[in-house]
């Protein structure tokens, strides 16, 4: 099947948490509803600094195919994703939205795809701090997850070089609830680690849609990341786990990324390194590795293949 083809239709949700709006976005393929009806849907989690349509839903005239959710519809799934409170079109608030917030994002956003597709479990997936977000929910509401990946994961820390850097920053972190961004500082995430694992256009596109909600973002996973950890206990989470982490990637070492590996309870577990690829995994030049990666793992839980 050309699955470049294959139609993808597009729907905005709204969740509600208390007073805080969050915005969500559902995306799927109508030809391929009699498989994805029959499949957990799909929840992509975003990290610190960039919100979810930027990470996930990024739309690049001159450069097709960055639309993590269209390629997972095309093959498919319901795919779901959400702006954290603070984030892209999210009710901004005086709140840092630290991983504890987000996890309470995602409370609020799982009734809403339980409402709208009958499911009350959920594949996660996320991306650098969404890993932890993602993770910590797993440990929070156990029974609602079916499958989790967790993509640029960091578990406590120790020896990673990039929050090394990051922690010259923690006195601002505890006194500002939000962090300016500019277009240095995104292309930054693509460039820190391993320059030329992502295309220039695409690092200028993200950038300008980031940049077209606010000139600033929360601080609360940051200072989370560099003060706090470790955040979940791996013991306590008995979802199936892939951990990924491109070959390049600096928010982590292996050896923490191993150490947390060595504890997941469950048998069914999976550890990827993906060559040519650093932190921001599903932007890059070989974002279909990551891509096929994750697909294959939710795949696998299929006592019978579904498609």
């Amino acid at each position: 099947m050309n699955t470049a083809s294959i139609d993808v239709t597009s729907k905005e949700h709204w969740a509600r948490k208390g007073p805080v709006s969050l915005y969500m976005r559902n995306k799927f393929a109508p030809e391929l509803k009699d498989v994805s009806s029959r499949r957990p849907p799909v929840i992509l989690v975003h990290g610190s600094s960039l919100s979810a349509i930027p990470s996930f839903d990024l739309t690049v005239p001159e450069l097709p195919d960055y639309s993590f959710m269209d390629w997972l519809a095309r093959r498919g799934w319901d795919v779901w994703t959400l702006d954290h409170e603070c984030y892209g079109s999210s009710t901004k608030t005086d709140s840092n939205s630290d991983v504890a917030c987000g996890v309470e994002d995602l409370l609020a956003a799982t009734k809403v795809i339980a409402d709208v597709t009958g499911k009350d479990r959920f594949h996660l997936y996320g991306l650098s701090s969404g890993a932890l977000r993602a993770a910590a929910f797993a440990q929070r509401a156990p029974n609602k997850v079916e499958r989790l990946a967790l993509d640029a994961f960091v578990w406590t820390g120790k020896d990673s070089p990039t929050l090394t850097k990051r922690r010259e920053g923690v006195e601002q972190y505890r006194k500002n609830a939000r962090r300016g961004i500019d277009e240095a500082m995104i292309s930054s995430i693509f460039t820190r680690d391993e320059p030329g694992t992502s295309d220039p256009r695409l690092i200028d596109a993200c950038a300008k849609l980031q940049l077209s909600y606010a000139d600033f973002v929360p601080t609360g996973t940051y200072l989370d990341m560099t003060t706090k950890l470790p955040l979940v206990d791996p013991e306590k989470i008995s979802a199936p786990v892939l951990v990924v982490r491109g070959e390049h990637d600096g928010i982590a070492t292996m050896a923490d990324l191993m150490a947390f590996f060595e504890k997941l309870p469950n048998g069914d577990r999976q550890f990827s390194v993906l060559a040519g690829l650093a932190h921001c995994t599903p932007l890059g030049l070989r974002r279909h590795v990551l891509w096929q990666t994750v697909d294959d793992f939710l795949r696998i839980g299929e006592v019978e293949p579904i498609a």
